[in-house]
């Protein structure tokens, strides 16, 4: 079958003329990861254990010969560059001047306690209490502060359970406690970042600047040796709190937290990079800066934990801590947030006079 045979012939014309036009490529694919190749080799000898040009291949910076069958950003890239300088930095300043910010601010407020103890009122509680926070701003500071608090232990796990809890307790125990801790950070997370955002609405209007207030930060330290300073609803250090830790800082660590928490919405590995990186400082600046808030709110000032828990406190403390706030509350001022009614049904009961 001469027809047959001639076939044979034209299909093998066919596929030689089609490797000869197309084997240009992996040959210049293969001479490129050739020239590596000798260079990795040579490389050997100079400088040992020097994989520089192997991993050049590997990153894909300089062949261009390379596919993936996964498809999305950055997916053709095996090795970053910039991982390595994002390893340096988290586990070099961040955590250790974040480490020693942590050890210095407990330092501090422990030096506080034990040198000049819990701020006491200088006269009796009267038994007249005044309503302080109300039951959504009750609901609300709770809901947040349980929440940050799970989010910074199990942070701090996370960060620095390496360098503390893996030496004390061995791989295992620190291994449970770090996938542990990483759950919790995960879906506690979407609680508190809801949580802020309704406490700023719930709180910024009496967290506004107002008269006073410089004042009082240029004289706040004052109030560790006993010396009265007259308030609105809230001080100045309280106002700084809000402003900077719960506005500012915490907005920073949720809005980084989201990025890395739903890593699905085409974000590069860079953008998660620098997300982790002032995740983990704004983290321990307002973790640093909570620990002072939680050391007035429970035993550096007598009665400050009893207002947010009952949501009452002694006529006496408010005129003491808050004089300005006690006075527009006794006076029936408009919009004092929602504590003149409380007052006035307490002055009924006790024969106050308003």
């Amino acid at each position: 079958m001469p027809g047959y045979r001639d076939m044979r012939v034209w299909v093998r014309l066919v596929s030689l003329t089609c490797v000869m036009l197309f084997t240009p490529l992996p040959l210049a694919a293969q001479g490129i990861a050739q020239e590596h190749a000798k260079e990795q080799v040579q490389r050997q000898q100079d400088q040992p254990l020097n994989n520089a040009p192997f991993y050049r291949d590997v990153r894909g910076g300089e062949n261009p010969y390379q596919t993936t069958q996964v498809r999305g950003i950055e997916t053709s890239v095996l090795v970053q560059t910039q991982g390595e300088i994002w390893r340096q930095i988290r586990n070099g300043p961040v955590t250790v001047y974040g480490g020693w910010l942590i050890i210095a601010v407990c330092a501090i407020l422990a030096a506080i306690y034990l040198l000049k103890g819990p701020i006491k009122l200088h006269q009796k509680p009267s038994g007249r209490t005044i309503e302080r926070f109300n039951a959504l701003e009750r609901v609300t500071h709770w809901t947040m502060g349980i929440s940050f608090c799970l989010l910074g232990l199990t942070g701090l796990v996370i960060l620095f359970g390496k360098y503390v809890v893996l030496p004390m307790f061995g791989y295992t125990l620190f291994s449970w406690l770090a996938v542990l801790s990483k759950n919790i950070h995960n879906f506690v997370a979407p609680v508190f970042i809801v949580s802020l955002l309704v406490f700023i609405v719930v709180y910024v209007r009496d967290n506004l600047p107002e008269k006073g207030d410089v004042a009082w930060l240029a004289k706040g330290w004052k109030m560790f040796a006993g010396e009265h300073l007259p308030s609105g609803r809230f001080n100045a250090g309280e106002k700084v709190w809000f402003w900077v830790g719960v506005v500012v800082l915490s907005l920073v660590v949720s809005a980084t937290g989201l990025i890395l928490l739903f890593p699905n919405f085409e974000q590069g590995r860079l953008l998660m990079q620098q997300a982790s990186v002032i995740h983990a400082v704004a983290a321990v600046l307002v973790i640093g800066l909570s620990l002072g808030h939680i050391y007035m709110g429970t035993i550096g000032v007598e009665g400050a934990y009893q207002n947010m828990r009952t949501g009452y406190t002694d006529a006496t403390w408010a005129k003491e801590h808050h004089e300005y706030w006690h006075n527009e509350v006794m006076k029936g001022r408009p919009g004092a947030a929602g504590t003149v009614s409380a007052a006035r049904a307490g002055a009924m009961k006790e024969g106050w006079k308003l």
